[in-house]
């Protein structure tokens, strides 16, 4: 089964034009269409064509779904093929949508919202919880399976996994910790399974938003080529079976996350995954060393900082606190709210280091703000050259 996926848009032309429009919508699009080879799914020359109006400006992406339901509620000829590729066609223009919004809602209504959105007008049962136990053959474990959530705990499940990162403290970590740990995260959040189908593209559109909410500029051609890679990579971090001697190997999803996040360039190979591979499908031992004495690239030490010294101020007051924008200015020492918003605040949060409490309602009474995980991962920076001091 090949993870590659013909592609007829130039994504990367659009992108290096500079036009930041076209640039945004390419790369929702670059993420929708490349997801569809998780489940083996291509995309119609009509929705190809489809896209690159609506990067060049011609339509917009609700023009776009409802030239793509016209298209299969006219189609007079049928062809092997064509319902697998009407699910990868409507799915596609779902998520290139939910993308191009920053709407996120941090719970189990707001997972399964996400499964909603991706599939409204392919299943009936979009955003629906299972009502049956699972298991699905691998081709990366024999034909195998994980184990996966029981349908009784599945919103139980998802809602100890959201507490738990809601709470977690990332200021005692280094960053090549913060990407292991958000890769753990992932990877737990998925072996739940809850949908009857859709689970993948679902966590991995779920994963992209969460990861903004966090302040993380997300490598979006990661999803495109390698879509199904992160899902052999998210078996094997979930597998486990003693009696032949295999334990839950999470090497494969830090190689993708570290790629993702920190812009390295570890090599993908869905061959090396498979269990008890070939000889010749085997990781060369030199790339496991690497994996021991990683080395990032200047942009993955820059992701954590920044030289703006109003956004250090936000950041060194915020800390490990929540606090309404009063209190930072008063800490600060500051009269100006206009002038505070614009030199301080949305600056800080343009560059992904505080959030908002309630992102989705900017004027509720009660909000505050704190700081994202690469906001933290700042903080603890500081702190730390304040204490040397």
């Amino acid at each position: 089964m090949s993870a590659e996926k013909p592609q007829y848009i130039n994504f990367d032309e659009y992108i290096r034009q500079g036009d930041p429009a076209k640039r945004e919508l390419a790369e929702a699009w670059r993420v929708a269409i490349g997801l569809q080879a998780v489940d083996g799914l291509k995309t119609s020359e009509f929705l190809q064509e489809t896209a690159r109006r609506n990067i060049e400006g011609e339509i917009t992406i609700d023009e776009v779904k409802h030239l793509v339901n016209q298209y299969y509620i006219t189609k007079t000829t049928h062809d092997e093929g064509d319902a697998d590729m009407e699910e990868a066609d409507r799915v596609s223009s779902n998520i290139s949508k939910l993308l191009l919004s920053d709407s996120f809602i941090y719970s189990v209504a707001g997972f399964a919202a996400v499964h909603r959105a991706i599939f409204e007008g392919v299943f009936k049962h979009a955003g629906r919880f299972r009502d049956y136990d699972i298991s699905k053959k691998e081709w990366v474990l024999r034909g195998d399976s994980v184990l996966y959530g029981r349908w009784q705990d599945l919103r139980m499940a998802i809602e100890y996994d959201l507490e738990q990162e809601r709470q977690f403290d990332y200021s005692t970590l280094d960053k090549d910790q913060v990407v292991e740990h958000l890769a753990k995260f992932v990877s737990g959040l998925w072996q739940i399974h809850p949908f009857r189908e859709g689970n993948t593209r679902t966590t991995a559109i779920f994963t992209i938003k969460y990861l903004r909410s966090q302040g993380f500029r997300v490598n979006n051609e990661l999803f495109e080529q390698h879509s199904w890679y992160f899902r052999n990579a998210l078996v094997r971090s979930n597998y486990r079976n003693l009696a032949k001697g295999i334990n839950y190997e999470p090497l494969f999803l830090v190689r993708f996350f570290r790629n993702l996040l920190l812009g390295e360039n570890n090599t993908l190979k869905n061959r090396y995954m498979i269990i008890n591979p070939p000889e010749e499908w085997k990781m060369p031992a030199s790339e496991y060393s690497e994996d021991k004495h990683r080395t990032s690239t200047g942009q993955a030490q820059d992701m954590f900082q920044t030289d703006n010294e109003e956004i250090l101020k936000v950041v060194k007051t915020i800390g490990c606190n929540r606090m309404s924008i009063r209190e930072i200015m008063d800490a600060i020492g500051l009269k100006g709210r206009d002038n505070f918003l614009t030199l301080y605040l949305n600056p800080a949060i343009a560059q992904g280091f505080v959030s908002m409490r309630y992102p989705d309602k900017p004027r509720h009474p009660r909000q505050s703000y704190l700081l994202t995980a690469k906001g933290t991962m700042l903080w603890k920076s500081l702190w730390k050259e304040d204490a040397k001091e």
